[in-house]
Parts: structure tokens; sequence; C-alpha cells
């Protein structure tokens, strides 16, 4: 029986690597050259201005990319005005925002390429730009993704997304079942480079959890009371420097230092594959640029929907 499984486990990984080449293949770095040449120039300082006026932004519009990939795939569907949908999930409300940026944004782009660029492309753009804009890598993208005429139910949202308490074995099989290796999770981890968190998020963490330093929780108790409800929604960096895209992260993971219980179980001190990961990214951050950005493409090649698939969205939060 358990031969039976795990020949079935490769099975369904292999069918699943499978697909995500046959996508890749439709996807295309020059797909909008003939039909929205001026794309990126349009998009890239509309995300330098949002998030010059707010750096914090950047990380929310990286974390709107990954939120909509790892539900049913990169299609948009995260952007759906739906009653019940992934919008509403434990995950995404109160949590992911970016909404009005990305209507500012696609207006534009429908103003200068009516009906052509989807809103999947435009999360992907995005994404890139919001972490070039704050010192990271620039890799080329590839588009040609069709937006979902659907959204996820807000429950079906919550099982295909991990929790931020989530413990190390849910975190590798979470990944694993995604098709990404456990290099590549740290990897994609290190986007808690920028950002902030709130208090209910990392409450638990810094009144009790042993694997933290003990400096670092004090710092932060003044921040978050104790008390269930009080300042849930007080603000905590994930890294010191949270407007910078760098590979302090990892730094912070080897001192104990990691915001959430999510991060931090990356790094344990025991020589574990994860712990080696965080200590070569801590220490090489081309490494980490260079890792990043091959698993960034990746995440993008998640699920998508080509041709006949999907639409072309003119409006992110409904369906044409």
């Amino acid at each position: 029986m358990a031969s039976f499984t795990s020949s079935l486990k490769m099975l369904v990984i292999i069918l699943y690597i499978t697909s995500i080449k046959a996508y890749a293949q439709e996807l295309s770095t020059n797909f909008y050259d003939e039909t929205c040449p001026n794309l990126i120039s349009t998009v890239k300082p509309l995300v330098e201005n949002i998030v010059a006026n707010e750096p914090r932004m950047g990380a929310t519009l990286l974390r709107l990319h990954f939120h909509d990939c790892f539900v049913n795939g990169c299609d948009g569907s995260v952007l759906l005005d739906v009653i019940g949908g992934e919008k509403e999930s434990v995950h995404n409300i109160r949590s992911i925002r970016g909404f009005d940026e990305i209507d500012r944004i696609k207006k534009e782009v429908e103003y200068v390429c009516p009906g052509v660029v989807s809103c999947a492309d435009i999360l992907t753009l995005v994404a890139r730009e919001a972490v070039v804009y704050l010192g990271g890598p620039s890799w080329s993208l590839e588009y040609g993704r069709k937006d979902s005429t659907t959204s996820a139910t807000a429950g079906s949202a919550d099982n295909q997304l991990p929790f931020g308490n989530a413990d190390l074995s849910d975190l590798v099989s979470f990944f694993d079942k995604n098709g990404f290796s456990v290099g590549e999770m740290v990897a994609l981890s290190g986007a808690h480079t920028i950002g902030q968190a709130r208090c209910v998020r990392f409450r638990n963490r810094i009144y009790g959890e042993p694997n933290i330093n003990p400096e670092f929780a004090q710092s932060l108790q003044q921040i978050c009371p104790a008390t269930a409800g009080t300042g849930d929604d007080n603000l905590a960096p994930l890294d010191p420097t949270s407007n910078l895209f760098n590979n302090d992260y990892y730094l912070d993971l080897t001192y104990n230092e990691g915001l959430l219980h999510s991060d931090q179980v990356l790094f344990t001190g025991s020589g574990s594959e994860t712990d080696q990961f965080v200590q070569l990214y801590a220490t090489d951050q081309n490494r980490f640029f260079s890792d990043f950005m091959s698993v960034m493409l990746k995440m993008g090649r998640l699920g998508v929907k080509i041709g006949d698939q999907g639409i072309i969205r003119t409006n992110c939060r409904v369906v044409n």
C-alpha cells in the first residue's frame, strides 16, 4: 500500500510539472510586443509612484501575485468582488489589499491597450516592478495568461494557502504539492524581506515560543499586547529593513528573529536542509536574488489559463 501511495504521489507530481511546462510553452516574453508595446512603460512609473508614496505597498503588490497564483492558478481571480469568494477568506480578509491601486493601473493599461492585457498578467508585472523599485532583482516575465470568470470560495482559498503559524512539515507539504522543492520554498519565503505583519499574526510567537531572541520578543511586546483583541492591527516589520529588498530576512532567522512562526521554522540551527538554504542566502545575496527570480518565474506558471480557457477582464473586479 505504501508503495502504491508513493507511486501515485509521484505520478501526480509528474503530471503537474508536465502541465506547468505545457503552459510555459504558451506563455511568452514577447506576448505583447505587437499588441501592447507600451505595457511596461505604462505600468512601471505607476508602480514606482504607488510604492514611493507608501513603501509597504511594495510587499502588498507582491503578496497579491502570490495569493492569486496559489489559489487555482495565476488567473486574476483574487481581484474579483464576489460574496463568499477569495477576498473573504481568512488568509485574505484584512490581510491583502492594493485593489484600488490595481484598478488604477488597469485603467491606464486599458486606455493604452483596450481589451488586450489580462489582470493576471498585470499582477505578474506589478509584482516584479515593486520588487525592483525596492532594490530587488529584475527578471524577464512571461505573458499570455487569461483571467478567470469565477472566484474560488473563501473556504477553498483557505485550504490552498499556508497559515502564518504553519509548522515546517506543513509548509514543505504545501509547496511540494504545488511542485516546489524545499530550496524553492526557502527562496520564495524571502519575499518576507519586505512588508509588515499585524500583531494578531505574530502574537503567539512573541509570547512563549522558545526559539526567539528574548530582546527581540520584548521589543515586539511593546507593539503587540498579550491580550487578544488589544492592538490586533498594530504593525511590525517582517525584517528591520522592510522597505528594502535584500537578504536581511535570512540573517534575522539565524538570530532567531523571524517575526512569524512560519518564518522561524525555516531555521532551527540543527543543520537541516532548510537551515542550509537559510545560511546560504544569509551570506550570499546574489544567490538569493538568482534563486528568487527563478522561483517567481515558476510561480507565475501555476495553473494559468490560456486561449479560450479564460477572458481579458476590462475591470479586474468583475466579469465582463
